[in-house]
């Protein structure tokens, strides 16, 4: 199992608040090398929360959060990006008056300059072909499937060990949510760690070695993402075969 690893990144008994609003109440997460993990849960259930926890845009109130066996918790967000860790916001996020090229370079802009960046570089090139026909457009002309493939490609410039990916199919087609989780499934291959937030539950599950269950900012279910997708609870409520709803 890609656990057998080792830990990669753990929250312990993670809370977090907006004001008096308490969004994660006292949340574990463990993410070992290799795998990828799912998050998943209703709206306003803390998903991306804990994507923003992670990458330092939010403090936890209490608990800690651990990448590589070190508390993170009070470091900047480009400390943890020199660490190893990437995101790919949603929607993308991009810098919609630069072109893919720019984008693409500002991922490694927490490295220094030298031969390895071009390497970087073809590599996302060879996993997204496109880009490179289109590497001098303007990255707001792109369609929303290749705008999440600059996305994608720009979290990789960092060479991070693990990538955290907040909704990856939101907005696209069924085919380009394909194509993008068939992508995921490539990196990872490749020797990337996925933490990965998705409305898209079955796909999700259908990628992942493992998967959470997030509601109302606690976690409800956790396990191997095969058998959560046997999982009655699962069924109904993320997978539509009743049309329940997930609690938000």
């Amino acid at each position: 199992m890609q656990r057998e690893l080792g830990l990669l990144l753990e929250f312990r008994g993670v809370n977090t608040h907006y004001g008096d609003l308490h969004v994660l109440k006292d949340v574990s997460y463990e993410i070992g090398r290799g795998e990828i993990v799912a998050l998943l849960g209703g709206n306003a259930c803390g998903k991306s929360t804990t994507m923003k926890t992670i990458m330092g845009v939010v403090r936890p109130t209490s608990g800690s959060v651990i990448f590589e066996g070190q508390p993170i918790e009070r470091l900047r967000t480009a400390e943890r990006v020199k660490r190893g860790i990437a995101p790919v916001l949603e929607a993308r996020r991009l810098f919609p008056r630069m072109t893919v090229l720019e984008n693409l370079e500002l991922g490694a802009y927490t490295r220094k300059r030298g031969p390895e960046l071009a390497e970087d570089l073809e590599r996302v090139y060879e996993l997204f072909p496109r880009m490179k026909e289109r590497r001098g457009q303007i990255a707001g002309t792109l369609s929303g499937g290749e705008q999440q493939m600059v996305a994608i490609g720009r979290a990789l410039m960092a060479r991070p060990r693990l990538i955290c990916m907040d909704e990856p199919s939101m907005g696209l087609s069924p085919l380009l949510v394909e194509q993008v989780f068939d992508i995921i499934q490539q990196i990872n291959r490749q020797g990337t760690t996925i933490f990965m937030v998705e409305q898209n539950a079955a796909m999700a599950l259908s990628i992942a070695h493992r998967a959470y269950v997030l509601q109302t900012g606690q976690v409800v279910l956790s396990g191997e993402a095969a058998k959560l997708r046997e999982n009655p609870a699962i069924r109904e409520a993320y997978l539509g075969e009743l049309q329940v709803s997930a609690a938000a």
